[in-house]
C-alpha cells in the first residue's frame, strides 16, 4: 500500500474498532468475536508502529497503557467541582424543595440519579476527541490523569455522531465493580498483603497510581452523571444525558425525571431496598433540579450548588453478641481476628462472622468478652463489628486480649512496630502456612496446577506433600490410595504438575511466594537478573536500585533467601526441572552506558518511540531510572517533561539533553 492508502486503512481500523468498542462496553452487545477484534488491533498496532507519522493519542490502540511512571501536572477546572449539600431524611428533603419554591416562580422536573460510591473525575472534549482527565482535587485544580482514564474501557476517547458540542465536560464517577474488589482481595491475600477496604477506596487509589500499565489491569469502570459547557443540545439536564448515552457515554439507566418530592422519596425509598442488588457500591440518590436555566437561576453557595442535594442512606447495621474469637493464619503468617457472632440477617444475607482486622483495632474499641456488637456492611463487602452497646456489658466481663501464640502451631507471635499485623514466625512448620504457600504455589496466576485447596488439604494430611517441591515428587500409585481419586483424576493431576514444569522464569519466582514479591514484581526481578543465583547474591543496595523496589520488599527477599529452608526446596525445585533462570539473555549492544543512572522523561514523536529510548539505555548497559536522585547520571527529555522531574534536576544540577544529543553519545 502506498502513502495514502495506508492512511485511508488506519483511519477505517480505527473508526471500526471505536465502533465495536461503543457497542461492547456501553450497549452491552457485540456484533463481533473477540477474535476478529483482536485481529484488526493488531492489524491496526502494526501500521501504527510501521507509520509513525499517523500517531492518533485517542486511536483505540492507546488504551493499553505502558509499564511506565508519569508525574501528575494540576490543571485547573473550567467549572468547579463542588461537593453536594447531604440529608439523610425526608423532612430535610422537603424543606430543600421548599426553599428551591420560595426561590423560582414556574413549574420544573426533579432528576434522581444513584449516587455512585467512587472517585470523582471531570474530563474535557473538544471536537469529539478527550483533551483531558482531572481529578477533583481540591475543586479548583486537581491532577491530570488523562493517561490512567485512557485505560478505562467504558469511557470514550472518541464520540460518536456528530451531534454533541464543539467544546465541553463531563462529570462522572469512577468505580470498581464488586466483582473486580473481590479478585483483587483475593489476590493480595495470596501474595500475602493487607486487604483493600472497600470499593471506594481501591478506585481512588488506583487511578491516583503514576503507572498507566498497572491501572490499566484493574478493570475500573465509570458512570457519567453532568455535562456542561456553553451550546448544550437542550434545557434539560435528563435529556443531555441521554444524548450523552448515545455520543458513547456510560449514563446509568437507573436514573429517573420526576414531578414533585413526593416522587423523588419514593425513589429514594425503593432503591434504599434495591442498592444490594447492584454489581457496584451506592451510598444514596442525588436529587437535581433539571432545567438548566432554572440551575443557573438558583446558583451555587461557597461549597455547594442551590439546586442539587443528595440523600446519604444510612449503612444498615445490626446488633448481635460476641460469641467467641478465631485467630486465622495466613499463608505468610499475619494473624487475622474474626468475631464469632449469634446469627443476624443483615443486607439481605445472615451473618455469622466479622472482621476485627488486628490487635490495635480491639484495643481501641475496648471490645469485651460476650459483648453486644454493632455489625455493618456499608459499602463493605465483608461486614465489620464498628461499636458496642456498652449498656448491655456485664458487670464482670473481661476486655479481650490479642492471643500471644500461634493458634495452629503454639509458636509465640511476633508484631513489628511499625505494622499492625500480628504474625507467627514458624513459617516452616505451621501447617496453615505451609498449605497457604501450597495453594499460592498451585494457583493459576503462578504454575497454574490443576487442584484445589480439598486436594492440597486432602494430601497434606496423607503425608504425601510437605511442601512445594513435594508436589513434583507425587505418583499416580499414591493418588489412587486415596478415597477422592480415580484413575483419571489421579493421572490428570500428575500430568497438570509436569506441565507446570515449562513455566516461565517470572512466574516460578512469583510462585515460590515471597512476602510482598506479586507479579509485577516478579517481572521486574527478572528483567534485571537472568537466574535464581544471581538474584539470590543480590544486595540490599542493589535491591534497592531495581525500580518499584523498596526496602521492605528488598528486605523479604533478603529474608526469604536466608532461610536455609528455603534454599533446600528451590535446589529440589532445579532438580525435578523447574525454570530458574531466562534460556537466552540479549547480550548488550554495548556498554558505553555502564554504571549510569539515566532517565528518560517528557513526550517524544510517539509512545514507542519513548520506549525504544529507554529500551537503547539498557542496552548500552545503563540502567533506566523512574525518579531524578542524586545518583542520575542525566535526563533524556522529550517535550513536557514533568515540572517535578525538572525542578528536581535543576536542584542536583543534573544534566539534561535531548534525544538527537543522546544518539550522537551512542554514536
Amino acid at each position: 500500500m502506498n502513502k495514502e492508502e495506508i492512511k485511508n486503512r488506519i483511519h477505517e481500523l480505527r473508526e471500526c474498532l471505536h465502533k465495536h468498542n461503543y457497542n461492547y462496553y456501553i450497549l452491552a452487545k457485540s456484533e463481533i468475536s473477540d477474535y476478529e477484534f483482536d485481529i484488526k488491533m493488531k492489524e491496526l498496532e502494526k501500521l501504527e508502529t510501521e507509520n509513525p507519522e499517523f500517531f492518533d493519542k485517542n486511536s483505540p490502540t492507546q488504551r493499553v497503557g505502558d509499564d511506565r511512571n508519569h508525574e501528575f501536572k494540576q490543571i485547573k477546572h473550567s467549572y468547579p467541582m463542588l461537593s453536594l449539600g447531604n440529608t439523610y431524611n425526608n423532612e430535610e428533603l422537603i424543606e430543600f424543595d421548599a426553599r428551591i419554591k420560595k426561590s423560582i416562580a414556574e413549574d420544573f422536573n426533579y432528576v434522581c440519579e444513584l449516587k455512585f460510591d467512587g472517585a470523582s473525575i471531570s474530563l474535557k472534549y473538544t471536537d469529539g476527541q478527550l483533551v483531558h482527565a482531572v481529578t477533583r482535587g481540591d475543586g479548583t485544580e486537581g491532577d491530570d490523569v488523562t493517561a490512567n482514564i485512557k485505560t478505562i474501557k467504558s469511557i470514550p476517547l472518541k464520540l460518536q455522531g456528530t451531534e454533541y458540542p464543539n467544546e465541553f465536560e463531563i462529570r462522572g464517577e469512577i468505580i470498581l465493580p464488586h466483582s473486580v474488589f473481590a479478585e483483587l482481595n483475593r489476590q493480595k491475600e495470596l501474595e500475602g498483603e493487607p486487604l483493600l477496604a472497600n470499593p471506594r477506596n481501591a478506585a481512588s487509589g488506583i487511578l491516583k497510581k503514576r503507572n498507566s500499565y498497572y491501572v490499566s489491569k484493574r478493570a475500573l469502570d465509570c458512570f457519567f452523571y453532568y455535562i456542561m459547557g456553553n451550546e448544550l443540545p437542550t434545557n434539560s439536564h435528563f435529556e443531555n444525558m441521554q444524548l450523552a448515552k448515545k455520543w458513547g457515554f456510560k449514563v446509568s439507566e437507573h436514573s429517573e425525571k420526576l414531578k414533585d418530592i413526593n416522587e423523588v422519596i419514593d425513589y429514594i425509598n425503593k432503591w434504599d431496598k434495591k442498592r444490594e442488588t447492584l454489581p457496584f457500591d451506592i451510598d444514596g440518590i442525588v436529587i437535581k433540579v433539571d432545567e438548566t436555566p432554572l440551575q443557573q437561576e438558583l446558583g451555587f453557595t461557597s461549597k455547594f450548588p442551590r439546586w442539587a442535594i443528595s440523600y446519604k442512606f444510612k449503612a444498615e447495621r445490626e446488633l448481635t453478641k460476641l460469641e467467641s474469637i478465631s485467630y486465622q493464619v495466613g499463608r505468610t503468617g499475619a494473624i487475622t481476628p474474626v468475631a464469632n457472632l449469634t446469627p443476624v440477617l443483615l443486607s439481605g444475607t445472615t451473618v455469622k462472622r466479622a472482621s476485627l482486622h488486628n490487635s490495635d483495632f480491639i484495643k481501641n474499641l475496648d471490645l469485651h468478652n460476650d459483648d453486644f456488637v454493632y455489625v455493618e456492611k456499608g459499602g463493605e463487602i465483608i461486614p465489620k463489628v464498628v461499636g458496642i452497646d456498652y449498656n448491655k456489658r456485664k458487670l464482670d466481663a473481661t476486655p479481650v486480649i490479642f492471643v500471644e501464640y500461634c493458634p495452629e502451631c503454639n509458636t509465640q507471635l511476633i508484631k513489628n512496630e511499625t505494622e499492625a499485623i500480628h504474625y507467627c514466625p514458624n513459617e516452616n512448620n505451621c501447617p496453615p502456612q505451609i498449605k497457604g504457600k501450597i495453594e499460592h504455589f498451585i494457583s493459576r496466576k503462578a504454575m497454574n496446577i490443576e487442584a484445589g485447596e480439598a486436594t492440597v488439604e486432602l494430601l497434606y494430611n496423607a503425608n504425601l506433600i510437605k511442601d512445594i517441591s513435594s508436589l513434583y515428587e507425587l505418583t499416580e500409585e499414591q493418588l489412587l490410595k486415596l478415597e477422592r481419586f480415580a484413575k483419571k483424576s489421579a493421572q490428570n493431576l500428575i500430568a497438570s504438575i509436569q506441565k507446570s514444569k515449562e513455566t516461565e522464569f517470572q512466574k516460578v519466582i512469583y510462585a515460590l511466594g515471597i512476602r510482598y514479591v506479586g507479579e509485577t514484581i516478579a517481572k521486574k526481578l527478572v528483567k534485571k537478573v537472568n537466574d535464581i543465583d544471581t538474584l539470590k547474591s543480590l544486595t540490599f543496595e542493589q535491591l534497592i536500585e531495581i525500580d518499584e523496589i523498596g526496602d521492605k520488599i528488598a528486605v523479604s527477599i533478603l529474608d526469604f533467601f536466608a532461610e536455609e529452608k528455603n534454599i533446600t526446596i528451590i535446589e529440589n525445585l532445579k532438580r525435578h526441572g523447574l525454570k530458574f533462570k531466562i534460556e537466552q539473555m540479549q547480550e548488550n549492544i554495548s556498554n558505553s552506558l555502564a554504571g549510569k543512572s539515566i532517565v528518560v522523561s517528557g513526550s517524544f514523536a510517539t509512545p514507542q518511540r519513548r520506549k525504544e529510548i529507554e529500551e537503547m539505555v539498557e542496552k548500552h548497559g545503563g540502567k533506566k531510572s523512574g525518579s531524578v536522585t542524586s545518583k542520575t547520571s542525566f535526563i533524556v527529555a522529550g517535550a513536557n517533561m514533568g515540572s517535578s522531574k525538572l525542578e528536581k534536576a535543576k536542584q542536583l544540577n543534573i544534566k539534561i539533553i535531548n534525544e538527537e544529543e543522546f544518539l550522537s553519545m551512542l554514536a
